[in-house]
């Protein structure tokens, strides 16, 4: 149920009692009142639930909780204990000043009307334990308003220790997971627009999948106790139990009833017998036992209990995800709010498509669309800043609105030492700088820096090397920052189909796919001007830092971009 307002209240001292009242859509209002005046606000407004701390009676018109019938009523009374957010309060009271037990009410009238609007209070009321969310308190807290905002990243975040020239891929990617947080902040949603939206706290269950005990297969239901061994002669009973189509009585000990798959077990039924193994002619039932209590059945809660965690924090919605949520009678999720990932591209020679089929000076921007693709699939909020010449004004201000709509700015292009590299010294000029030179082929040049507080990821203008570089190193940076944590790439191990006499100093991936006995097969050419070889491969083959002799059928690491979520 939703509750129009939800009031907490408690003494006030000379007789009256101090509230405050968080009606839906708004911020709590701290009043003072009668108890007669708290009643009368308390009526008339539509479903109410009403927090009384310190054993303030209830209005006569309200329906107790625990116990009482409360569902449904137009006002529920429920002892509350302000305690619960003692800390939040302290902090808030120290912060503006207001005393810390107006602060409490508040808190709390704040958190439980979160918790109603994201459809999560019905299960702080139906656990039935006193005061309201006793054995809850992490997600009333969790409910509670706070000013926090996740904070900007340190200028020193990707800072490589001095002397450093070249840096292996595992060095790289341990400072960026050391130096990353996430950035977004927490937004409820409809279940059915929850996909690929990081969960900003446990689901929790709101009900039972499945409610209640049920049949497993068609077949006809009985008490196994009236059983036994050798061939059984069950009387039919009228009627039967469908999904959706319960059955009205009871099953008697020794009797049978038809029963179809999903339906819930009428009473006096425990165990079902498959219709493939029974014979029945309209009034008795026929079949060899004996048959173990409960066969093809499924018990209530067997899937999950109600008040169990379905999915955790920082899971990311699947299609199958949803479904659980809903089977276990969640609406609406808490997530947090989509990665704005700004892209940006840079270069004189860049053209639209189109413009540069008859300018054999002019390069096909490749890599924008690309990497916008890429921010999308991955569950990010995509953000184009379009394409900059060479000029450093206009850069600077496509990295300007970067920072303004964006969380974090991928570049492509301008992250080396070249004379036109103007993204490398804008923002060494400007945004503290760190040009990693990662020990990795394709790629090599990373630039990273803060631009107004924003993180900018400086990827090679390359395709192939930006492609490379974004799978190993932006997908999991960007995916810590969702919310989500650090993702690591899915490793095969496969035989190769393919030789080569690897040099020492540098990991390589070579774009590769599997032939149909499973082994891996690389690209006719590791050139990274090649762009057709992402498109024919399935996945990268990745070949370690020191010195390697591949051979058909040695073992190699398949890293499929499935497991990129390409």
């Amino acid at each position: 149920m939703t509750f129009a307002a939800v009031i907490v209240a408690t003494h006030g001292g000379a007789g009256q009692v101090r509230a405050a009242v968080a009606a839906m859509g708004g911020a709590p209002e701290l009043v003072t009142l009668t108890e007669t005046e708290l009643a009368a606000r308390c009526a008339g407004a539509g479903p109410v639930l009403l927090g009384l701390a310190d054993d303030l009676p209830a209005p006569p018109a309200a329906a107790l909780w625990p116990g009482g019938n409360w569902r449904g009523a137009a006002l529920v009374a429920a002892p509350v204990d302000p305690a619960m957010l003692a800390a939040e309060a302290a902090v808030e009271a120290a912060a503006t000043g207001e005393a810390e037990a107006d602060a409490r009410l508040r808190l709390l009238a704040a958190a439980l009307r979160r918790l109603d609007a994201e459809g999560r209070l019905v299960t702080l009321l139906e656990t039935g334990r006193a005061p309201l969310g006793a054995g809850q308190e992490v997600a009333l807290r969790a409910a509670a308003p706070s000013g926090l905002v996740p904070p900007r990243l340190g200028n020193d975040c990707f800072a490589m220790p001095q002397g450093v020239a070249w840096i292996p891929v595992e060095t790289a990617l341990a400072r960026l997971r050391a130096g990353l947080k996430p950035l977004t902040g927490v937004e409820t949603v409809a279940v059915g627009e929850g996909l690929l939206r990081v969960l900003a706290a446990d689901a929790v269950a709101r009900r039972s999948s499945p409610p209640a005990a049920n049949a497993a297969v068609d077949g006809f239901g009985f008490a196994q106790a009236a059983t036994g061994a050798g061939p059984q002669h069950l009387p039919l009973l009228p009627g039967r139990a469908a999904a959706g189509q319960p059955y009205d009585g009871a099953v008697p000990p020794g009797a049978a009833l038809r029963i179809l798959t999903g339906a819930i077990l009428p009473e006096g039924v425990d165990t079902v017998v498959l219709e493939e193994d029974t014979v029945a002619d309209g009034a008795t039932l026929a079949f060899a036992g004996p048959l173990r209590r409960g066969a093809n059945t499924r018990r209530a809660g067997e899937d999950v209990d109600a008040g169990a965690v379905a999915l955790p924090a920082g899971h990311v919605l699947r299609p199958p995800d949803l479904a659980l949520l809903a089977a276990v009678g969640i609406d609406r999720v808490a997530v947090h709010r989509r990665l704005r990932v700004a892209v940006l591209s840079t270069g004189d020679e860049l053209a639209d498509p189109g413009e540069a089929l008859d300018a054999p000076h002019l390069i096909p921007d490749a890599n924008r669309p690309m990497l916008l693709a890429l921010a999308e699939r991955w569950g990010h909020a995509p953000v184009d800043l379009g394409r900059a010449p060479d000029d450093p004004a206009e850069i600077a201000a496509r990295l300007d609105r970067g920072a303004r709509e964006a969380d974090v700015i991928l570049t492509s292009g301008g992250a080396s030492a070249g004379d036109e590299d103007h993204v490398s010294r804008l923002l060494r000029e400007a945004g503290n700088l760190s040009s990693w030179r990662i020990a990795i082929k394709p790629g090599r040049p990373l630039a990273l820096a803060l631009w107004q507080g924003v993180p900018v990821f400086g990827l090679p203008g390359n395709p192939v090397a930006a492609f490379v570089c974004a799978l190993i190193f932006a997908r999991p940076a960007l995916s810590l920052m969702s919310g989500a944590g650090w993702t690591a790439p899915m490793a095969l191990t496969v035989p190769a189909a393919f030789a080569k006499s690897k040099k020492e100093g540098r990991r390589e991936y070579l774009r590769a796919r599997l032939t149909p006995e499973g082994a891996a097969e690389v690209f006719r050419s590791e050139g990274s001007g090649r762009i057709s070889g992402l498109s024919w491969a399935e996945g990268l083959v990745e070949l370690p830092d020191g010195a390697a002799e591949v051979a058909p059928g040695t073992p190699v690491s398949f890293l499929p971009y499935a497991g990129f979520g390409v």
